[in-house]
């Protein structure tokens, strides 16, 4: 599956709405105009048009385009936090080079991007309103985007499993998988409704996320989503 290639298609069309040059099918009008779940591309485009109360992810992350969005802000929150393990520390131990998606070749960079959509995905359901209007909407745009029929099914049956945040959780197979995950969902949910604040919760505990490094993702997550 291109998993990869699906979602940096998504940010793309979420860069060119959200800079007015994009073609505004009826699908990412429905995308853009929808309430309450605001279907999955409201959700993916999150990425860079914005939470569920329309918050725009502007400036400088949306000059990188596609994944490397998300990377270079997942990339930044991670060395912050090594930095500050490593001045707490009593002895200082080398850091390694955070591997996140922006940073790694084709095969690691595919394995990071099916994490990140299962993340979304979750994101986007984490109010429990995915009525069958926004799903019509998300499987006409995920069939116009990928022909990959193996890429659609997997989509359509993550759409429709039950919520478990657990579930989502065992996708990360790195630290920085993690973060890039937690990262994303962040940046696509509306942290004052409080069923997916208490998701936003039980996500970082499930993937064991240090408070400290669960604060700096929350932390670069605000500054990249001022305009």
């Amino acid at each position: 599956m291109n998993t990869k290639g699906l979602l940096d298609q998504l940010f793309k069309q979420g860069s060119e709405l959200l800079s007015g040059q994009g073609s505004n099918t009826g699908a990412a009008k429905g995308f853009l105009s929808g309430k309450g779940g605001a279907a999955l591309a409201g959700g993916a485009l999150g990425l860079l048009l914005g939470s569920k109360k329309g918050r725009k992810i502007g400036g400088k992350v949306l000059t990188y385009g596609g994944l490397a969005a998300l990377g270079v802000v997942a990339y930044k929150a991670y060395s912050n936090w090594q930095q500050q393990q490593s001045s707490a520390a009593v002895q200082r131990e080398p850091q390694r080079e955070p591997q996140t998606i922006d940073q790694l070749p084709a095969p690691e960079a595919e394995q990071h991007s099916h994490a990140i959509l299962r993340a979304i995905i979750g994101a986007a359901k984490a109010d429990g309103h995915i009525d069958d209007k926004e799903r019509q909407l998300i499987d006409s745009e995920v069939a116009r985007l990928t022909s990959d029929d193996a890429l659609q099914h997997w989509f359509d049956a993550e759409l429709k499993k039950p919520l478990d945040p657990a579930e989502i959780a065992s996708s990360a197979a790195t630290p920085e998988m993690a973060a890039e995950m937690y990262l994303a969902s962040v940046l696509v949910v509306d942290e004052e409704n409080f069923m997916e604040r208490s998701y936003l919760t039980e996500l970082a505990r499930q993937l064991k996320l240090d408070p400290a490094l669960k604060a700096e993702l929350e932390q670069q997550a605000k500054q990249a989503a001022a305009v």
